[in-house]
This record gives C-alpha cells, structure tokens and sequence, in this order.
C-alpha cells in the first residue's frame, strides 16, 4: 500500500519536475536512506520513471499512472489540505467504504479489523471535518470525491502490483480492500495463479464444484481473499460481475436451483457487487415466473429455455 512516504514523493513530484533523492530530502524531510526505499518500492509499481541527470545522477519524475494521475486530481480540487500528513494505508483502506453512509461495525468486519482500528483510520478525517456523520454511520462529504477515487485507484493498484507478480496477463474486475476478482489470458498464469496459496478458481470454473460442468471459453477466473470460504454466493456475483449476459444469468439461476442458495444471503453478498436488482430479478423470475419488463436490469433466460437447462443437469 502507498506509504506516507511515498504520497510525500508525489506530491514533491506532481508539478512534472525531476529530482533528486537529496532534493527529495531536502522538501519532504526523509532521510535519503529512507528515499532510497521509497523510490525503489515506486519505480517498480510503475509510479515513478528514472533518468540520469548532470553528473549521471539519478533522478525520478512522475509517470501517467492512474494513482499518480487521481493523486494530482486530488491535490487540484484540495490542495489546502497536507494529504500526506492524512492519508495513511489504513485510512485509505477504509475511505474505500465511504461512497455511501456505512457503519464502523460494518467496515470492520468487511477489512477484519477491529472498530476501534476503524476509529483510529478515521481519525484524521474527522479532526479536519472531512466526513459526513448520519446517525451511527460515516461517508465522505460531497465535495470529497477526489479522495475516494485516490484511494480506490490505490487499493487497485496494490492488487494489480501482487497478481501481475504471479500472473503478468491478470486484469483486475473488481476488488475492495481486502479480496480481489481477476481474468488472465494465458494458460502459463492459469497454471501460476491455481499454485498460489492465496487464490481460488471462482466464476464458471468453480461450477464443477458443485457438480455443473460448462465448458469453458477461455481462461479461468480467479479470486484473491486469504483466509476467507469462497461461498456459492460469491460465486453467484463473481459469475454476474464478469459477465451479465443472458447465458451468463442463466448458469448462475442454475446455481442458485442447484444449491438452494437463500435470497437473503445473496443479495446481502451481492450488495457489495451492485448487483441487488439483479439478484431480485433472477429471485422473482425462479418464484414467479418470467416477466418481460423495462424496469429488469438483465436479460433473463425465457421459462422454456430455463426448464431445458435444468433438465440438461439433473436440477431439480
């Protein structure tokens, strides 16, 4: 995660100068030893390009990275505000929920941590009246959106930077914090991401879990949440938030079938994907019925075809 140190290096940086680790020093009061760290740790994410200045010294300047680039986004519309004195990994973790009113107990057991480390994260937004406070929940004030973009385009970042290690192909679909949903396009990263302890086949791969085999066009899914169950419910979303076709939808209603998968607990689960008209379609169609409408938000299989799935697998 983008350290203090690192956001205090931007920030000297964001002007499109070049510099030197002692002129970095000098502007943000790092000892150069530290720096030396610091620019290592930024040049291999990709935030940093380096040169060779007079006296073949090295220099660093900013590339068009997208967190360098939301960075200078948010120091433009802010830049009254010492961001780096603010933003630590652990606040720009947490500034990930704040789109929307959400409790401290909510954000704290969505990052497994405890409240009070939520509270400690927060901190610093609240001393400087940065947060809109609703009852026992929290979000960002209205004009603070540049802020929730830097840090999502960091914790983004963070887990392209550990997939890429493993799997250079691997684009990033969806991530919070702390789990990760990715696609790879090659067979050698396929190979490489199933050795790693850390992540699970998900998507239309996991299917065969649960005894429906599809065929698969192309490379797995994978998912990135250490020490968490992937459940059929995760499943069900990874399946919609890689693709919301209408066959998509359809394998994963067979899921649901399949599996008896509870509607509560779904859409719970899909509430972190956007995905609750989605699974209250599916849910209305499974119970009721398929109804054409304007008002559903995907393309559902027609009651025939359904019925033909079903009986294609056993579900009964």
């Amino acid at each position: 995660m983008l350290t203090k140190a690192g956001l205090a290096v931007i920030g000297a940086l964001s002007t499109g100068r070049e510099a030197t680790a002692a002129d970095l020093a000098m502007e943000t009061e790092y000892s150069q030893t530290h720096l030396y760290d610091v620019l290592d740790e930024l040049l291999e994410s990709g935030l940093l390009a380096e040169h060779r200045g007079a006296n073949n010294q090295r220099e660093v300047s900013l590339t068009d990275h997208p967190v360098v680039e939301a960075y200078r986004a948010l120091r433009s519309e802010l830049g009254h505000v010492e961001w780096p004195d603010l933003l630590s990994p652990a606040t720009l973790r947490v500034c990930w929920y704040l789109d929307e009113p959400r409790r401290v107990s909510e954000i704290a057991e969505r990052l497994k941590i405890t409240r009070q480390g939520v509270h400690k994260a927060l901190s610093p937004l609240k001393h400087r009246a940065m947060l809109s406070p609703s009852g026992p929940e929290y979000a960002l004030s209205e004009d603070l959106s540049p802020l929730l973009t830097f840090a999502r385009a960091v914790v983004r970042h963070e887990h392209r930077s550990r997939v890429r290690g493993l799997a250079p192909s691997a684009t990033v679909e969806w991530c919070d914090p702390k789990r990760a949903l990715v696609r790879v396009q090659t067979a050698e990263d396929t190979e490489a991401l199933e050795a790693a302890t850390d992540w699970q086949l998900t998507g239309l791969a996991r299917f065969a879990e649960y005894g429906l085999q599809f065929f698969l066009a192309g490379e797995p899914a994978f998912w990135y949440a250490p020490d968490e169950e992937l459940t059929p419910g995760e499943v069900v979303c990874h399946t919609l938030a890689l693709d919301s076709g209408s066959r998509r939808v359809s394998y994963a209603m067979l899921l649901i079938e399949a599996l008896d998968i509870d509607q509560e607990t779904l859409t719970d689960t899909a509430t972190w994907y956007d995905l609750e008209t989605t699974v209250a379609a599916m849910y209305q169609a499974l119970q009721e019925g398929v109804e054409d409408s304007d008002e559903i938000p995907v393309v559902l299989p027609s009651e025939s075809e359904f019925m033909a799935l079903k009986e294609q697998y056993g579900v009964v």
